[in-house]
């Protein structure tokens, strides 16, 4: 069964964006070329070309990602990860001219289940929030890049109730810059 894994940068506070959408605030390095080797997926297809990734790299980890509406519209791309299925989720977002990109009205959770039970790679849940908090019960596996930074308010990496769930570290690798880039697993 395939597994939700969310995929995300988080500052120190909690926040995977600030108040209005921003995520220039985390620091880079040199040596998080790693990551783009072993989740080229994660690279938008847009900006595979600036960094001298071939467009055609294949997915290693993942083949379907998730967002919510104001991550889908961040990066002011129709398709921005082509090289996967992407489905948006969102009541007010019209339909996208683009085979590849899929808006969804309806419930999260059961397309989720669905997605799980099909055949392919993982799914990466890229974001929002509050997408992120719908789905906590679904969540197989968190991959947290906590950068050093304290953001002070903005997105929270997971909006929506009280809901205390267990997760146990299962790896960490940390970077240059200060991130630590860390997987956990369902307890």
């Amino acid at each position: 069964m395939r597994k939700l894994v969310y995929y995300a940068a988080v500052s120190l506070d909690g926040y995977i964006a600030g108040p209005e959408g921003e995520f220039d605030f985390y620091p880079m390095s040199d040596d998080m070329s790693w990551i783009r080797e072993r989740y080229p997926e994660s690279i938008p297809t847009e900006l595979r070309a600036q960094i001298d990734m071939p467009a055609d790299t294949p997915n290693q980890a993942w083949d379907t990602v998730l967002m919510g509406r104001s991550t889908y519209q961040a990066g002011g791309m129709t398709s921005p990860y082509a090289h996967m299925k992407q489905y948006v989720f969102s009541r007010t977002l019209e339909p996208v001219d683009n085979p590849q990109v899929e808006v969804v009205d309806t419930d999260p959770v059961e397309l989720v289940r669905t997605l799980k039970r099909q055949e392919g790679l993982d799914i990466w849940l890229c974001g929002g929030g509050n997408l992120a908090g719908q789905l906590v019960d679904e969540i197989d596996r968190l991959m947290f890049k906590s950068y050093p930074v304290i953001a002070g308010g903005g997105i929270s990496a997971l909006a929506g109730n009280f809901r205390p769930t267990r997760f146990r570290v299962v790896r960490r690798r940390e970077f240059d810059s200060g991130m630590q880039l860390t997987w956990f697993d369902r307890d």
